[in-house]
């Protein structure tokens, strides 16, 4: 069975100094000195390939800076001409498009807020009709893989064959460690429906801040995905958009030299599949630690209820109620009694010490405001 894409291999049009691709560069272009400091101190990595910098912004409210406009594709004629950094830009509409070509952008992305909508990646690939350029396509921020995959066919049907893919995690309404939640079960059924696409992963905006990117990028190589597109910034705590996210290009440095590049082990099926299941477990456990946050705060709430009624915190004929019912169901479902046991015994622990701390502070109060 073929590719459902018909795609050049990404070695076969890209020049890499290094494997894997590494993209990197400030979230916005915010002034030409900016810019081109930036990058020149990004040239003297060996590995960066490809300078980004987002030129048009559309931010959630207006109030937001919103870019340089034009004016930031004339400093990324500079990188091109003063260093031997690629340039990309992203791309929302035709006219980004047109003026992208004229400007000599070597790389255009189409973002997450644009490939959610079909209608616009249309009039794009409409555009790109018949032009030579590569095209990363960023998932869109729902984590729906037919809108993905879609957007990669519509530039695929107007003969754009170098394409790439950019995995920057997706909207998630349960709380996370992450900005975005890396699903990384979905980038994987990507790369299962199509083996010779390339895909890149975004770092910055799956952690939205910079203490989780190293874990982040090694689990992206781990995976063998294709590479990593970093935010990087000369002086990350002025920048205008999405500081927290971004760091020096020296840090970046240093954040490479600690990446692994580990040999397979087992087939890629095999890979993959061990992957899935293991996202699954990232996911329940998330859960899981969402549900018993919830449920100490509501341990939290009785407490509370309890000091106002003046009645005693431990309640051993409920306890041994909990504990009969709760180790029963979960026998029901397969779970060891040794097991149950332990972790109802922590959770009640918890539980006693939350409502305790609550009557301490209640008493506290009481005493400071009668004082």
């Amino acid at each position: 069975m073929g590719s459902p894409l018909d795609i050049i291999p990404l070695d076969h049009w890209l020049p890499l100094n290094s494997s894997p691709l590494i993209v990197a560069g400030p979230c916005s272009a915010e002034s030409e000195e900016q810019v081109l400091d930036t990058a020149r101190e990004l040239a003297k990595i060996p590995q960066v390939t490809v300078f980004r910098s987002g030129i048009w912004k559309p931010r959630t409210r207006p109030s937001g800076f919103e870019g340089v406009g034009n004016a930031g594709l004339v400093w990324l004629q500079k990188v091109r001409q003063q260093t031997r950094l690629l340039t990309t830009v992203e791309v929302a509409n035709p006219d980004h498009v047109k003026v992208a070509l004229k400007y000599d952008v070597d790389i255009l992305w189409i973002g997450a807020r644009t490939v959610v909508n079909p209608f616009s990646v249309q009039e794009i690939s409409e555009v790109l009709k018949g032009v030579d350029i590569p095209v990363m396509v960023k998932n869109p921020l729902n984590p729906d893989i037919k809108i993905w995959i879609g957007a990669l066919e519509r530039l695929n049907h107007v003969g754009i064959k170098k394409l790439i893919a950019v995995h920057r995690g997706f909207s998630f309404f349960k709380r996370t460690p992450y900005r975005n939640s890396p699903m990384w079960e979905i980038p994987i059924e990507l790369k299962q429906w199509c083996p010779e696409l390339p895909i890149l992963v975004d770092p910055s905006h799956i952690c939205g801040e910079t203490g989780l990117l190293l874990s982040v990028s090694q689990k992206a190589l781990d995976l063998e995905m294709n590479g990593l597109m970093v935010e990087s910034h000369i002086h990350p705590h002025e920048a205008l958009t999405d500081k927290e996210q971004q760091i020096t290009p020296e840090h970046l440095k240093i954040l490479l030299s600690h990446l692994i590049i580990r040999k397979k082990s087992g087939t890629i099926d095999f890979e993959n599949k061990l992957e899935e299941l293991r996202s699954e477990i990232d996911k329940l456990d998330e859960e899981l630690i969402d549900i018993l946050a919830r449920r100490m705060d509501i341990a939290e709430e009785i407490g509370k209820y309890k000091k106002e009624n003046n009645i005693t915190i431990l309640q051993l004929k409920r306890w041994s109620q909990v504990i009969r019912e709760r180790v029963l169901a979960g026998e029901k479902m397969g779970l060891s009694r040794e097991f149950l046991l332990k972790l109802l015994e922590a959770v009640h622990e918890e539980s006693i010490q939350r409502q305790t701390e609550v009557m301490n502070r209640e008493n506290n109060a009481t005493s400071t405001s009668s004082s």
